[in-house]
């Protein structure tokens, strides 16, 4: 007879004549994070920390914080590019009025 986590597809090894329920993280593929993902990591332990504990049991918090710091960064650079053409400075006046 199965146990109700082996029925959950949970498995088990043997230590010392111990069955021992295999409790390892899913490994994740390590992406880079940068400033934006780094601050809102920082943000999710202090406010969101259910999220947080969430996304790092289910193995998926590397791979949201580098979402986050790609979306965070597209945005930044749309913002630099609408003021940079609502205030007329082009690659010329900054040569000419460094």
């Amino acid at each position: 007879m199965k146990s109700l986590f082996e029925q959950l597809g949970g498995t088990y090894y043997e230590e010392n004549g111990y069955l021992i329920p295999d409790l390892r993280l899913s490994t994740e593929e390590e992406q880079s994070i940068g400033i934006w993902g780094q601050r809102h990591l920082d943000y999710l332990k202090q406010y969101r920390r259910v999220i947080y504990i969430n996304l790092l049991t289910s193995g998926k918090l590397n791979t949201y914080l580098a979402d986050i710091d790609r979306q965070a960064q597209e945005r930044f650079e749309r913002l630099i590019e609408g003021m940079k053409q609502t205030q007329g400075i082009t690659e010329r006046l900054k040569a000419e009025t460094p």
